[in-house]
Parts: structure tokens; C-alpha cells; sequence
């Protein structure tokens, strides 16, 4: 078994075909997927499409690049909300300063409401973070001083001293497609590097299909892809690493149920 910890199955890329989209995720093997809320707004069809499919879950929260759209959003209305028991997380929240969507200080006011709802909850943080890891970094660690949350850094692409922050104040990092790209040896070399205990695999689908679908629309069922390459980083085989990242995957994402049938080895 494998876990998709993070698609976008609400995105109109998917509309068409949904159906078959998760009939060809659970041929893969995939036996769970987490879609992820980028706007609260929103939520209501995100949930939808989680209410719909047994094995898809969802959080709830303001992309960084979506905080202008919406009024920030406050922890009370997001612990409110991941009371539902499809909700599994909180976010995805962060810093994106590659992108001039919302000013820095947006950013970080929308990021810290989320990461209190994720203390009071109990439910991970989803983590994005591009262009901007010192300003992550601090945020984590001051946040962290004044009490501990689950969080996990999606789809890394950043330095290796934000996975070693992140490693050291509890939190999971998690590898997409990018890991198989041919020019992403600092992403492997950086996997390579984490704890086993704290890996993950994730689609981020629609975007960033991994080899060999590169250039074409990413889903669950291609996370099979970025596992492998993955197996092959840390030295494991394909089974060691579905075992190990279902594992931790269900050990973050505890509210989560297991499927009955699946044995997962500690």
C-alpha cells in the first residue's frame, strides 16, 4: 500500500474523469489521498469531493499565494470546520515569495492563525515553502516556543537547513514528483539525509508529474513513481518504502482510519 499525502482532486484538472482518476490511484496500490484546501472558500467543494470516495481525506486552509482572495482566516473558523471527520489537516498554510500574491507580513499573520488551530486541534500542518526558508524557519521555531504541533513540509524543494529545522522541532518532510527529476540531486542527497522516520510521499497533483510522466497532468497513481525513486535514495526496496512512509503517514495523520484489511508493519 502507498498514500497520496497531497493532490488537489477539487481542481477543475480532474472534473472530467474524477471517477476514473481514483479507480486508476486504487490499481496503483494507493490506498489513501489527502486533498488539500488552498482556499476556504472553497471548502465546501473539497469536502464534497472527499465525502464522495472512501479513501480520499481532506484539510482545510489558505494557500500563502491565496491569502489576498480571502479575509485571513481566523484559527476559531478553522477549528471549526476540521471537525468534520473527513478533515484529516490544517492548511495548506506557509510563505510563497517567489510569487508577489500577498505581502510577507499576510503571509505570516494567515501562516500563525493556522498553526493554532493545528496546536489546539492536534490535526498536521500542511507546510508550503518557496523562496522563502529563513522566514519559515524562524516562524517554526518561535511558534514551536510556545507549544508543539504536527507539521509536515510538502512537496520540499528548499535547502537542506529548513528539512534539518524541520526534522529537529518534530515535523515530516515530504518528496513529490520533483525528487525524480534529473537535475534534483540536492533534493535527493537532502532525502537521503532525513530520518526514515519522517518521510513521506505526495503527488501534489495536478502539478509536477513525476518521471517518466514529466510535462504531462500529475495524479494519485503516479506517486508510485516518486516512491521508487525514493526507495533507491535512502537504500530500501519498493516494499520497505511503501511500508515506511504508509506508516508514518498514518502516524501523522492519526485521525485518520486505516483500512481494515491492510496489515501495516511498524
Amino acid at each position: 500500500m502507498l498514500v497520496d499525502s497531497h493532490c488537489h482532486l477539487d481542481f477543475p484538472d480532474f472534473a472530467e474523469e474524477r471517477d476514473a482518476i481514483i479507480a486508476r490511484a486504487r490499481e496503483a496500490g494507493v490506498g489513501r489521498m489527502v486533498t488539500i484546501s488552498t482556499q476556504v472558500q472553497k471548502f465546501d467543494r473539497i469536502l464534497e469531493v472527499a465525502e464522495a470516495y472512501d479513501e480520499v481525506y481532506c484539510s482545510v486552509g489558505t494557500h500563502p499565494n491565496s491569502v489576498a482572495q480571502e479575509p485571513v482566516v481566523s484559527a476559531e473558523d478553522l477549528i471549526g470546520l476540521s471537525s468534520h471527520p473527513k478533515v484529516v489537516a490544517i492548511g495548506e498554510s506557509g510563505l510563497d515569495y517567489h510569487y508577489d500574491y500577498a505581502t510577507p507580513q499576510l503571509q505570516a499573520a494567515c501562516l500563525r492563525n493556522h498553526i493554532a488551530a493545528a496546536r489546539e486541534t492536534g490535526l498536521p500542518l500542511v507546510i508550503h515553502a518557496r523562496s522563502a526558508d529563513d522566514d519559515v524557519a524562524a516562524i517554526l521555531e518561535e511558534e514551536m516556543g510556545k507549544g508543539a504541533f504536527p507539521f509536515v513540509l510538502h512537496c520540499f524543494s528548499s535547502g537542506k537547513r529548513l528539512a534539518e529545522v524541520g526534522v529537529a522541532l518534530g515535523g515530516y518532510v515530504s518528496f513529490s514528483g520533483i525528487l525524480t527529476f534529473r537535475n534534483s540531486q540536492d533534493i535527493r542527497d537532502i532525502a537521503a539525509a532525513v530520518p526514515h522516520e519522517r518521510l513521506l510521499v505526495e503527488t501534489d497533483a495536478p502539478y509536477l508529474a513525476p518521471v517518466p510522466h514529466r510535462g504531462k497532468r500529475n495524479e494519485p497513481a503516479f506517486v508510485v513513481h516518486t516512491a521508487a525513486v525514493l526507495a533507491e535514495t535512502i537504500g530500501v526496496d519498493a516494499q520497505q518504502v511503501a511500508r515506511l512512509t504508509t506508516e508514518n503517514f498514518f502516524r501523522l495523520f492519526s485521525k485518520m482510519s486505516r483500512p481494515d484489511e491492510v496489515a501495516i508493519e511498524a
